[in-house]
C-alpha cells in the first residue's frame, strides 16, 4: 500500500484532535463539500500555496478583505513600518483618526464613526446603538442574510449556517429572538406588513444589500426604495451592512450604487469589515452625528473593545483603501470580474449546464440554476451534489472557490487575464464532466 503523503491529511487529523472541528471558523472545514481542507502555507497576488507545496488561483480572498491580492508591496510596507513602533497600546493614534477621515469622505451617509475588531462586533453594536438611539426593541432581519453570531443575529443568516443545515443556533435562548423579525428577502408585501403590525415598535432595519451569504442576491431598487421609505416613515433606522460590500462593490460601497437608481438615498447606520482592514481584524460602524453620540462615553450606549483601533491593523487599512482609491482601479477590477462570470456562463452553456451568474465590482456568484434568485427560498434549490463536484474538479485544477454553495467569491487587481482564462478552461472541463454524468 502506498503510504499518504498529503501533508493536508495530517495536518486536519491533528487539527481535529486540538479545535472543534479542526476549525477556527466552521465553513473552513470542507463539511458541505466533503474531502480535506487545504492548510495554507503562503500566498502572494492572485493565489495560495497549501501544505503540499500545491499552487491554486485563489477567489476566496480570505473572504472579500484581500481586493489587492495577497502581500501587496504597499500594504507589507506599512504594516512592517506600524509594526516596528509596537503592535498595540490601548490608547489613540494620529493614524487612526487618518482611517476614519478617509473613510467618512468615501461615504457620505457617515458623519462620524467607531472602529472595532470583526465585523460581527460591528453588527451588534450598531444594532444596541439604533435600539439606544430610538428606545425600541424589536428589528427586521432577512432570510439568508448573515450579519456575524451575536445571538439575536443568528436567525435563518444564510452563510456558514446554511452550509452546515442549520436553522439557528444551540445555546441561544429562545428569549433572546423574541424581538427578531424575520423576512424575505425582496418581498415588498411582506415588509409593508411587517411595518405595519410593528412599525412603532422597531429599532432599525437591518439588510446586506447585496447579499453575500447565500451566494451574491441583489436587493431590488423598488425593495430598497421601500425599506428606506418605510423606515423614515416609522422612525426606524436603516442599517446597512457592508461588511462584505464596503469598498469592494463600489469605492462607495453598495450604498453608492442605490443611490444612482433613489434620489437622497442614504442608510442611517453603515457597517463595514474585511476591505477596511486590508486583511488584518478590523471593522467600523458610523453614521450621522445625532446619531453615533449615543455612544459612550458621549452617550447612554456602551461599547468597548481593547483592541479597537489597533495601530498595525489600521495601517493595513489606510494603505489598503489608498491603493483603491486610486484612478480607474474599480472599473478595471469590474471588468476583470465580468470576464470571469461571463467565461464560466460561457462554458457552462457549451456543455448544457445550466448556470447563472452576476457580480459587481470584484465580487461576483454563481448558481447552477437556470434563473438568478432573488431570496434564501430560491437559493436552496440549487443542485447541491452538483455543486460539490464542481468545487473539488476546480480544485484538482488548482482552483479554488469558497467550499459551500451559500458563499460569493472574490476577484482582486492581482487576478490577471491569464488566470481568468485558466479558471474558465477548467471549469469547461469540470463542466463537461458534469454533463456526462
Amino acid at each position: 500500500m502506498t503510504p499518504n503523503t498529503d501533508l493536508n491529511i495530517a495536518l486536519f487529523e491533528r487539527a481535529q484532535a486540538l479545535i472543534p472541528g479542526g476549525v477556527n471558523s466552521p465553513v473552513r472545514a470542507f463539511r458541505a463539500v466533503g474531502g480535506t481542507p487545504r492548510f495554507i502555507r503562503r500566498a502572494q497576488g492572485a493565489w495560495l500555496w497549501d501544505a503540499n507545496g500545491q499552487r491554486f488561483i485563489d477567489y476566496i480572498g480570505s473572504w472579500g478583505p484581500m481586493i489587492l491580492g495577497h502581500a501587496h508591496p504597499a500594504v507589507l510596507e506599512a504594516v512592517h513600518q506600524a509594526a516596528r513602533d509596537g503592535l498595540s497600546f490601548g490608547a489613540p493614534t494620529e493614524r487612526e483618526l487618518e482611517l476614519a477621515e478617509e473613510i467618512l469622505g468615501l461615504l457620505p451617509s457617515m458623519e462620524m464613526i467607531r472602529l472595532v475588531s470583526s465585523g460581527t462586533e460591528a453588527a451588534m453594536s450598531a444594532i444596541r446603538l439604533a435600539r439606544g438611539a430610538t428606545g425600541r426593541s424589536k428589528f427586521i432581519k432577512f432570510e439568508g442574510c448573515y450579519h456575524g453570531h451575536a445571538d439575536a443575529l443568528l436567525v435563518r443568516a444564510g452563510s456558514g449556517l446554511a452550509t452546515l443545515g442549520t436553522a439557528t443556533s444551540a445555546g441561544v435562548p429562545p428569549e433572546v429572538l423574541q424581538h427578531t423579525l424575520v423576512l424575505e428577502y425582496n418581498a415588498i408585501e411582506q415588509l409593508e406588513q411587517a411595518f405595519a403590525l410593528h412599525g412603532s415598535e422597531l429599532a432599525c432595519l437591518v439588510i446586506e444589500p447585496i447579499a453575500g451569504n447565500m451566494n451574491l442576491v441583489r436587493a431590488s431598487v423598488p425593495f430598497m426604495r421601500r425599506c428606506r421609505e418605510l423606515c423614515t416613515q416609522h422612525g426606524a433606522l436603516l442599517v446597512f451592512d457592508e461588511v462584505m460590500t464596503g469598498f469592494r462593490v463600489a469605492l462607495g460601497g453598495a450604498q453608492s450604487l442605490y443611490a444612482r437608481e433613489i434620489p437622497g438615498f442614504k442608510p442611517d447606520l453603515t457597517v463595514l469589515g474585511k476591505v477596511i482592514g486590508g486583511g488584518m481584524p478590523l471593522a467600523a460602524f458610523g453614521g450621522p452625528r445625532a446619531i453615533m453620540e449615543n455612544l459612550a462615553p458621549s452617550g447612554a450606549v456602551y461599547q468597548a473593545g481593547t483592541l479597537s483601533g489597533n495601530p498595525v491593523a489600521t495601517a493595513c487599512g489606510l494603505a489598503t483603501l489608498r491603493q483603491i482609491k486610486e484612478p480607474g482601479f474599480f472599473a478595471a477590477l469590474a471588468a476583470r470580474t465580468r470576464a470571469l462570470v461571463e467565461g464560466l456562463e460561457g462554458a457552462a452553456a457549451a456543455e448544457g449546464v445550466a448556470l447563472c451568474a452576476d457580480s459587481e465590482g470584484g465580487m461576483f456568484g454563481f448558481f447552477l440554476l437556470p434563473e438568478l434568485p432573488r431570496n434564501y427560498a430560491q437559493v436552496l434549490r440549487s443542485d447541491g451534489a452538483r455543486f460539490n463536484r464542481l468545487f473539488h474538479g476546480l480544485l484538482a485544477r488548482g482552483v479554488c472557490i469558497a467550499p459551500a454553495l451559500y458563499e460569493a467569491g472574490f476577484v482582486s487587481a492581482a487576478h490577471s487575464a491569464d488566470d481568468i482564462a485558466q479558471t474558465v478552461a477548467a471549469a469547461h472541463e469540470v463542466f463537461r464532466e458534469l454533463s456526462r454524468q
